[in-house]
């Protein structure tokens, strides 16, 4: 399953794009600020989105993780 590495709000934040400004230059939809904001994970736009916003690479932003690790 993807997870986020990051705790985007915060990193949105800390680049200078409060929720006023994203609501007001409408750079992400208001249905994936909801999915942050429960941090579920967002479409492949929005996640392009947030890389052309954060300056990063989609591995510096999710990581896969394993839901049930295999028994041996």
């Amino acid at each position: 399953m993807l997870t986020y590495k990051i705790d985007v709000l915060e990193t949105l934040k800390e680049a200078g794009y409060n929720q006023t400004r994203i609501y007001n230059e409408r750079c992400i939809s208001q249905s994936a600020m909801q999915k942050l904001r429960r941090g579920e994970m967002v479409g492949i736009k929005t996640l392009d989105q947030l890389c052309e916003l954060l300056d990063m690479q989609p591995g510096n932003i999710i990581k896969y993780v394993e839901n049930n690790p295999k028994k041996d």
